[in-house]
């Protein structure tokens, strides 16, 4: 059934599969094998074959949670074709929504539950879908939605400047004695004030080409060679590196270079952990992929101080990731967890579905047959669901 999502069936059920790896960005770009699921599976250097194999899995949790003992109810839920459902999302676990495409999960979570709490927490205008009745709000004290979109919107955002790591290290330069000999303060290491960046292009790097009838052409800097910042400010050097080249390090080198800075390394460690050291510390948030920006909207999350009222809300995070992606997305959306947070994900993919703590099955089927709460519970107690399609494979997996 195509609602419900099994990466590993739709490579084996191929015709012919390119594997491209074998890592990620600086360790991928090869193509490691190339031809029949069988032929895929003989490559030693695939991580897919280890997959398709078993060798590598994402395994079922021995344990679910309980919860922290509260929840979330929103009463008479009405919206698009939602039949006048209670839907109850308890707080402190993981809970997963799921059901057919057009059975309401999104009615219920994206224009009824985000738009609630978003007016709330965010002072948001937008209106929500129509209910009765929300309980259990007063234990939150935050929401958060976590999408594919880009982590800026501009070139010039990029993993150092959104999780504020490239604050302490603009620290770290402006304290060296030849910047302090210069009188040269924090802001010389920027690339988006007036000082320390190349004039020439504005800290971009680029400039850009501007093309009657084709799209716009973007050429390296002429006079800083795409490195951002003048000649002056490129002279002070921290561990043999000016500020250009710590930006060119991955996450993985610069939480080597940083490792006896604590307030620096403690962010490139969360980078770390949710898969991103292969990502560069400059890299412009354009080119990062939607995955690749929803891990790092994750860590900054995971760095921070918790309070155990935090409901953090995705919408089929799984879209466009491999089976190594989804498992270390997974491993970061525990530790949230974990931590005290409470996470409601929209989703199909099997191996999030059965990682849930919680359950909310809608259908039976899409659209006007739909909208009503076919089961809910723990992945072990859907499964013995009759009515539910969602069990059906979550029976499998089980």
């Amino acid at each position: 059934m195509s609602s419900i999502d099994n990466l590993l069936q739709r490579i084996r059920n191929a015709d012919f599969i390119l594997d491209i790896g074998p890592g990620a960005g600086v360790h991928g770009g090869e193509i490691v094998a190339a031809g029949s699921p069988e032929d895929i599976i003989e490559s030693k250097d695939s991580i897919t074959g280890k997959y398709l194999i078993g060798e590598y899995e994402i395994p079922t949790p021995s344990f679910r949670r309980s919860g922290n003992g509260n929840s979330i109810i929103i009463r008479g839920i009405t919206h698009n074709n939602l039949k006048n459902i209670t839907a109850t999302i308890p707080l402190g676990v993981l809970t997963v929504v799921t059901g057919v495409s057009g059975s309401g999960k999104s009615s219920l979570i994206n224009e009824v539950l985000w738009k609630v709490l978003a007016r709330k927490f965010h002072r948001a205008g937008e209106k929500p879908g129509k209910y009765k009745k929300i309980e259990g709000v007063e234990s939150l004290d935050k929401v958060i939605m976590i999408d594919q979109s880009p982590i800026g919107r501009t070139p010039r955002s990029n993993p150092a400047t959104y999780t504020k790591v490239f604050d302490h290290i603009r620290d770290v330069f402006a304290r060296l004695p030849s910047a302090k000999v210069r009188g040269y303060l924090k802001g010389r290491f920027s690339f988006n004030v007036k000082g320390g960046r190349c004039e020439a292009c504005s800290g971009n790097g680029y400039n850009k080409i501007e093309m009657s009838f084709l799209g716009n052409v973007f050429v390296d800097c002429e006079i800083c060679k795409g490195k951002r910042f003048n000649k002056e400010t490129l002279e002070v050097r921290y561990k043999d590196k000016n500020i250009s080249e710590v930006l060119a390090m991955t996450i993985e080198e610069a939480a080597v270079f940083f490792e006896n800075i604590p307030n620096i390394k403690r962010v490139l460690d969360t980078l770390l952990a949710v898969g991103c050291g292969y990502i560069s510390l400059g890299q412009s948030a354009v080119t990062l992929s939607g995955g690749e920006a929803q891990r790092i909207k994750l860590s900054k999350e995971l760095s921070k101080r918790v309070t155990g009222q935090t409901l953090i809300l995705l919408d089929e995070p799984t879209t466009g990731l491999h089976q190594h992606d989804i498992k270390k997305l997974l491993e970061v959306l525990h530790k949230l967890v974990d931590k005290g947070n409470s996470i409601v994900i929209i989703e199909h993919n099997m191996d999030i579905i059965k990682n849930a703590d919680h359950i909310i099955d809608l259908g039976p089927e899409g659209g006007e047959r739909g909208g009503e709460v076919i089961t809910f519970g723990t992945p072990e107690k859907v499964a013995r669901s009759r009515k539910s399609y969602t069990a059906k494979f979550l029976r499998r997996m089980l």
